[in-house]
């Protein structure tokens, strides 16, 4: 019953209460969701998702987000940063395809183990234009890319992870983005080509990762001034031995090889081989190895590898497989060895293009000195053996370190270097199998170091910088691995310093070193001796635990000098090459018991010594750039799409720090500037001038100027710390305020390019129309020319095909005329002899019936012959009459212009003397009139008091009516000189039109026959003036003659009857 009760009283408080959410951790380890029914004081009821209810204590219980933070983007958003928290935010986001979350600083990716559809070039366009700013690979490159061109550093882009987590695939990903931002020379095709080969020769199969990279690369692609890619530089680290099956490189040349090739390498298949079915594995599920091997050789000639260099490397691969076939035989009772002479040393020999009895002594017999004297020493079998896989892992570890070489030298930036540069390092992942050796302890010191980098800029020097400049800071813990890297790297007593220290002496053996690593290292807390041979080490990512089984072997991994010897005698230039390389790392003598123990003359240093260097010299150049982390995570153990392992996952983020990285940056200034730059960079935004003020006083009034609120940064000794997202808004604002410049001054200029081109455009038209004028008025004056000569060709080319045609039928018409008439003649002639001798013969009517019809036939020819000649005669007669109109009317123009011209002559001829005799006339009578008052001078004045006042009237109204005709006859005369000045111009200009000298649009008859007619008129018009003043002019001259006759009739008067009186 109480029971019931409790069940009863649960229900009513799930449907009733509100609901508290909270995380409760199971036993096995994982996390589920409960809600809150219940507190009891220290405990709380709590139901699960299952239907369970549970009476927990309450410290054990840790808080849940809102619904409404489910999947954010950033884990900073998250209201409570607990690791269930970050578990649950992980896998929703992973189980809807979102393999990408930001932590701060750091990207998470998680491996989907299957395609997803977030990349392509719609998706790096979007990133590129700022369209989408989710977490991604492409945002973080793309940060890269913009913080270089803008503050002018080198940038690296870290992709760190275990095994298996994707740290190869992302690498590509961020070049390929870097190709798409930067691409346009080629170059960018060249660099993504480059991970087909290097995968091939340096990647894997493992029992964790299909595609596991055995080496490390850090990919240095350069940049030039516009941001374009300018070339790249490849740098490869110590490569580890192979993890499941041997590299991937074995297994394409064998799948993928042509018949050719296969018989020119004496190829076999991959399974009958000894190196490649040590792992009885010979193919990855989903994987065409031709196919893969195809990729390979086209990425070989995209790098610029030449034919015979491929060839070359070919060699060298089947070499080194059939150098695992090579067997050996004993010679003696001591055990010494020697190789057996078989298909595989033949062969090796051959590939390799030396000696057979080179190649037997080499892999036989050790050459020492003591002294001055050279000792020869028989191997035994164990010897042999490892000198023979000395060799074949020398081979092709040159072959590789040559293969780089090639590509660096195809991808040289040269004389385009402008020091700009983003790395992207891709190196093998912290591992962890049953049975660790010397692999994965070379693998997880390298990531440690990386781990160490990671903490130094995120943690140590985040912290450091802070206290340095002044900030108010609470310090965050975090978890440092320094004393991990203390026991590897310490001396004398580290891991490395015993190991090399161990490789030194002939009679070590692997249990001495496990035993001095106990015996040495127990007190070191992140060392912990193991039973026999192994030993657990501490590191970041959990402990480890080792097996020294090989390790003093494979550190010293030595090459005697007979081997070297032998590839310099090689006549293929790669193993001259090989020698070459490895004796120039030989300079250094080594000095101990190695040297004493007449070990390697060839590698004096110990391969965990060269990788410790390689790694030291890798950290030195990340160290001299800005870092973005990205953060591989494994879902799963067994590339299952889909599984989401929370224990797995969280110890990943354990690992790589996660939590403490987003704790660190919400609780720190993640962007910092000094106040030189930042006032320099965002001082001309500022209302007031205040450039004369210091850096400092400016970043302050710039700070208040955008109401930025205190608690949002904060002002250091020589920088100023902003919170995340801060400088974004002053970003913003500056880039709208310079796109708003930017818009002015091309609104600007292009008015004034504007402006510039319509005065050009109207300077060109200028010239254009007078060169066009010129051109046109020269091209014409030429078609004048031709035109005028045209037509008078055609004129002499007419006048003599008609010539030629009346000729021809002149001719014809003769011959006609010619044969007619002898015909007829003849016609004649027969006539009379049948006349005169017909008579003789009986036969006669017969005949002269045959003889008429004969002549009619001919008449009838005839006939039509005369009419013929007719019609041609006619047609002649046509065209002989047509020119002859032709020339008659030339001639009847000329003549009529002529006659016209000598009418016009004529007429102003009798016009001019008209007018010569009118003005002779009116100059006589004046003189005579002058000359009969001075006669009659004294008569006058004895009646002059008679008619004295008569007289004056008289000869006051004579001498105004002279004036009057006088002007009249000049301006007569005037309007003729003009008249006759026009006419002769115009009739002069149609002849010339006529003549074909000018050319103008008008037509010469009709303007002539109009010239006519106005000629006509004026000239009835001027007769008709012209008689009207001469009838004047008589008038005149009557009336004076008059008045004169009646004076003289008074005079006589007067003076007969003074004589009479």
């Amino acid at each position: 019953m109480i029971n019931i009760a409790i069940t009863d009283l649960i229900t009513n408080l799930i449907l009733y209460i509100q609901k508290l959410q909270s995380w409760f951790q199971l036993p096995d380890g994982s996390w589920e969701l409960g809600t809150i029914i219940q507190n009891f004081g220290s405990e709380s009821l709590i139901s699960l998702p299952q239907g369970k209810v549970l009476k927990v204590n309450l410290e054990s219980l840790v808080p849940a987000n809102p619904d409404i933070l489910d999947g954010v983007d950033d884990l900073m958003q998250l209201s409570y940063l607990n690791e269930p928290s970050v578990l649950y935010n992980l896998e929703y986001r992973y189980n809807k395809d979102v393999i990408y979350t930001k932590a701060g600083p750091v990207l998470v990716a998680i491996n989907p183990f299957k395609k997803v559809l977030l990349y392509g070039n719609n998706y790096i366009e979007a990133y590129k234009s700022k369209s989408l700013e989710s977490p991604h690979v492409y945002a973080v490159t793309d940060t890269a890319m913009r913080e270089m061109i803008r503050d002018e550093v080198n940038q690296s882009i870290i992709i760190s992870g275990e095994s298996g987590a994707g740290k190869t695939e992302t690498a590509k990903i961020a070049m390929q983005y870097l190709a798409t931002l930067g691409g346009g020379s080629g170059i960018e095709y060249e660099i993504l080509k480059t991970n087909p080969i290097l995968e091939a020769f340096g990647n894997a199969k493992t029992l964790r990762n299909d595609n596991s990279s055995r080496f490390g690369k850090l990919i240095e692609i350069h940049f030039s001034e516009t941001g374009k890619i300018s070339g790249a530089r490849i740098q490869t680290f110590v490569q580890c031995s192979e993890g499941e099956r041997s590299y991937h490189i074995f297994y394409q040349l064998c799948a993928g090889a042509s018949n050719i090739l296969r018989e020119n390498l004496k190829l076999k298949n991959a399974d009958e081989f000894r190196y490649l079915r040590q792992s009885n594995c010979f193919t990855i599920p989903g994987i065409d190895d031709a196919e893969h091997f195809q990729v390979v050789m086209d990425a070989l000639d995209i790098v610029h590898v030449k034919k015979e260099d491929q060839d070359s490397v070919f060699a060298m691969l089947s070499a080194v497989l059939w150098l695992g076939e090579i067997s050996f035989t004993d010679i003696d009772s001591d055990h010494h060895v020697e190789p057996v002479v078989d298909e595989a040393l033949i062969n090796v020999a051959t590939l390799i293009k030396c000696e057979v009895e080179d190649l037997k002594l080499a892999l036989s017999t050790r050459k020492m000195r003591v002294g001055n004297d050279t000792i020869v020493q028989k191997l035994t079998l164990v010897q042999a053996i490892d000198a023979r896989d000395a060799l074949a892992k020398s081979i092709y570890s040159c072959l590789f370190d040559w293969l780089v070489e090639q590509i660096n030298k195809s991808l040289a930036v040269g004389k385009r270097r402008t020091g700009r540069s983003i790395s992207i390092l891709d190196i093998y992942g912290f591992e962890s199998f049953e049975r660790n050796s010397f692999e994965q302890f070379c693998i997880n010191y390298a990531n440690e170091r990386l781990q160490q980098h990671f903490n130094r800029h995120l943690f140590k020097l985040e912290q450091e910088e802070y206290i340095q400049d002044g900030i108010d800071w609470a310090k965050v813990d975090f978890e440092d691995n320094q004393d991990c890297l203390n026991l590897f790297e310490k001396k004398p007593l580290g891991l490395q310093s015993l190991l090399d220290e161990e490789s030194t002496f002939p009679n070590a053996t692997d249990l001495t070193f496990a035993n001095k690593l106990k015996q040495h290292l127990n007190s070191n807390p992140c060392f912990r001796g193991e039973r026999d041979k192994a030993f657990t080490v501490c590191h970041y990512a959990g402990e480890v635990t080792y097996d020294t089984t090989g390790f003093l072997e494979k550190n010293r991994d030595l090459l005697y000098l007979d081997s070297i010897q032998l590839l310099s005698s090689c006549a293929c230039h790669l193993p001259q090459a090989f020698a070459a390389s490895m004796l120039a790392q030989s300079e250094k003598p080594v000095v101990g018991a190695l040297h004493k123990s007449g070990g390697a003359d060839s590698q004096k240093l110990s391969v965990m010594t060269k990788f410790k260097g390689q790694l030291f010299q890798l950290m030195q150049r990340l160290e001299s750039t800005t870092p973005h982390f990205i953060r591989c995570i494994k879902p799963n153990n067994f590339q299952s799409p889909g599984t989401y392992n929370q224990g797995l996952v969280l110890q990943q983020l354990r690992c790589c720090g996660v939590l403490e990285v987003v704790r660190i940056s919400r609780s720190g200034f993640p962007t910092r500037m000094t106040h030189q730059k930042f006032a320099r960079r965002y001082g001309f935004l500022l209302l007031d001038h205040v450039a004369s003020q210091d850096p400092l006083s400016v970043s302050v009034a710039i700070l208040q100027q955008f109401n930025i609120l205190p608690e949002m940064y904060q002002v250091g000794y020589t920088k100023l710390f902003f919170r995340t997202g801060q400088i974004g808004v002053l970003e913003d604002t500056r880039n709208h305020t310079l796109h708003g410049i930017l818009r002015v001054q091309s609104c600007f200029r292009g008015h004034q390019a504007r402006c510039h081109l319509k005065e050009l455009k109207r300077g060109i038209a200028s010239l254009q129309s007078f060169v066009r004028g010129e051109k046109t008025r020269k091209e014409f004056g030429v078609l004048l020319k031709r035109h005028r000569a045209a037509i008078s060709v055609q004129k002499r080319i007419r006048e003599r095909i008609y010539r030629k045609r009346f000729n021809i039928l002149k001719v014809a018409s003769t011959s006609i005329q010619s044969v007619i008439r002898g015909w007829l003649v003849r016609r004649c002639s027969g006539d009379v002899g049948l006349l005169q001798f017909g008579g003789r013969k009986g036969n006669e009517p017969e005949e002269v019936l045959v003889k008429s019809s004969f002549l009619a036939e001919m008449q009838r020819r005839v006939l039509r012959a005369e009419a013929s000649l007719r019609f041609k005669e006619e047609e002649n007669d046509i065209l002989h009459q047509r020119l002859q109109q032709y020339e008659n009317r030339w001639s009847e123009y000329e003549l009529k212009m002529r006659s016209m011209e000598e009418v016009w002559q004529k007429q102003m001829r009798s016009l001019q003397s008209s007018l010569s005799i009118a003005k002779k006339s009116l100059a006589f009578d004046d003189s005579r009139r002058n000359s009969d008052a001075s006669v009659n001078g004294n008569d006058d004045r004895e009646s002059s008091w008679e008619s004295g006042s008569n007289f004056k009237s008289h000869d006051i109204n004579g001498a105004r009516s002279l004036g009057a005709g006088l002007s009249v006859i000049n301006r007569l005369a005037e309007e003729f000189e003009q008249r006759s000045q026009v006419f002769g111009d115009d009739s002069k200009f149609l002849v010339e039109v006529k003549s074909g000298q000018v050319e103008a649009s008008l037509d010469p008859d009709h303007e002539l026959r109009r010239l006519k007619q106005m000629f006509e008129a004026w000239k009835k018009d001027y007769g008709a003036r012209l008689r009207e003043t001469k009838v004047i002019l008589q008038k005149l001259g009557n009336e004076e003659g008059s008045s004169g006759e009646k004076a003289k009739k008074k005079w006589w008067e007067r003076r007969n009857s003074t004589r009479i009186i």
